[in-house]
């Protein structure tokens, strides 16, 4: 499908004298990107009422349509209204509706960010906004409220800002490069960035999130990947949701990336009427690891505004992985997650495989409905941590070692915590007992 009869065609309604090696250009996809109604009928032939077209254009007020002529090449005309691509891509009406529990900011990326571009959620990472925008908006983006806002496109100086919190939080060993699309800077830009954490002694891995091989997969070129193996360790995670987003154009992306020793990791979401589907989200496994990407997420559609008739319920998420587990390589199967409103960070969820347990057997089945039993060790000495490293018996010639300071359940777990109970703070029980006792 390098540019392939429809392609060609779709093309040279955009421009006459269109070559191969101005379609393969990913800077002529983003000057010609579709960002209105009136020219997507005109390249699709698809046709909309006026009552349609009224609302569609309000809808695009609110959430801006662009879309790269690349993906629009992958819409089926003829059954748009069922297509995956369509209804990733297209806007649609409903993301009017705002229901009570909706969030502008579910993730509470805002609210944990210390400065300017920085999210900083867990203790040894960090989110990177280093661009806000996209080649393609995707109609299910949590970060709806901030893509394609002129706004909220970062200059030199918030990048600079970003790069100083990174270094000098030493506990920092982790860099998600983030948007937007970090891919819509040019090479010069990305090869600076890089190059400012590179030289931070303590980050050990930057990782970069992309659709570009989705959306637009020419983005991956010879030149961009030389930049960026200058910089290895470097994880590439994509964005694929269904198995048509898999062309020869992105495997070749997907091909040189691999090619050029970078990790390769794929986070779904799932969308309802899109691939909420175990024989769907099991072909995109598969197809993905054929082409040398491991599934690593499979999210839980957030609470953001606007993507009601995207979400389904968790339960659908559940019965997508009983379907995977067993049924396709371990390696194949990605970990279902929802990312918790209010910030919480992301919480895998899975089907129960531990039935029950006493003290020296646990009850477990398999994927089959096997029940089998487990016998627990009957003389296992449990070593006390007490966090006196010098006088442990394991061999802990570990350099550099790290503060352990428990949170959580890990707190109750942990023998060197005293903690016995986590106690919310508006816990009913215990106020009335304070107040009680004043009187």
């Amino acid at each position: 499908m390098i540019f392939d009869k429809e392609q060609r065609e779709l093309a040279k309604k955009i421009e006459e004298d269109i070559s191969i090696s101005k379609w393969k250009n990913w800077k002529w996809h983003i000057k010609h990107s579709i960002k209105d109604i009136e020219t997507f009928e005109k390249l699709t032939s698809i046709n909309f009422t006026d009552d349609e077209r009224s609302k569609l254009e309000k809808t695009t007020e609110k959430f801006p349509l662009s879309i790269t002529p690349y993906y629009l090449s992958l819409i089926n005309p003829g059954n748009y209204q069922n297509d995956p691509i369509f209804k990733q891509a297209f806007p649609d009406p409903r993301e009017l509706i705002t229901c009570k529990y909706d969030m502008s900011d579910p993730l509470a990326e805002d609210s944990d960010s210390p400065v300017e571009l920085i999210t900083h959620r867990y203790p040894d990472r960090v989110l990177f906004h280093i661009s806000n925008v996209c080649s393609m908006y995707c109609r299910h983006c949590t970060r709806k409220r901030k893509v394609g806002d002129v706004d909220y496109i970062p200059d030199r100086e918030k990048i600079k800002t970003g790069i100083e919190y990174i270094s000098k939080n030493t506990g920092i060993r982790d860099v998600l490069l983030s948007g937007g699309d970090p891919l819509m800077l040019s090479d010069e830009n990305l090869d600076h960035i890089l190059g400012e954490l590179k030289s931070i002694s303590h980050v050990e891995i930057i990782r970069i999130g992309s659709r570009m091989p989705i959306v637009l997969p020419y983005r991956i070129t010879d030149e961009l990947v030389e930049t960026l193996r200058k910089y290895h360790p470097i994880w590439f995670n994509t964005h694929f949701n269904h198995p048509r987003e898999i062309t020869s154009s992105s495997r070749n992306a997907l091909e040189k990336l691999a090619d050029a020793g970078f990790p390769l990791g794929n986070q779904s979401v799932l969308l309802a009427d899109v691939n909420d589907c175990p024989r769907i989200m099991k072909q995109l496994v598969q197809l993905l690891v054929k082409n040398r990407v491991r599934p690593y997420y499979l999210y839980q559609c957030d609470m953001s505004e606007g993507l009601e008739h995207f979400r389904t319920p968790v339960s659908k998420g559940i019965e997508i992985m009983e379907t995977l587990r067993g049924h396709t390589s371990g390696f194949a199967i990605p970990t279902f997650v929802v990312d918790a409103p209010g910030g919480g960070g992301k919480i895998p969820i899975n089907p129960n495989y531990l039935v029950s347990w006493s003290v020296n057997k646990v009850i477990l089945r398999n994927y089959e409905g096997v029940i089998t039993s487990y016998r627990e060790p009957d003389n296992y000495n449990n070593i006390c941590c007490d966090l006196k490293c010098a006088e442990c018996d394991l061999d802990l010639n570990i350099d550099p070692a790290q503060e352990i300071v428990p949170i959580g359940l890990e707190k109750l777990l942990s023998d060197h915590d005293e903690t016995i109970s986590l106690i919310p703070e508006d816990c009913y029980r215990l106020n009335r007992r304070e107040e009680d006792n004043e009187e």
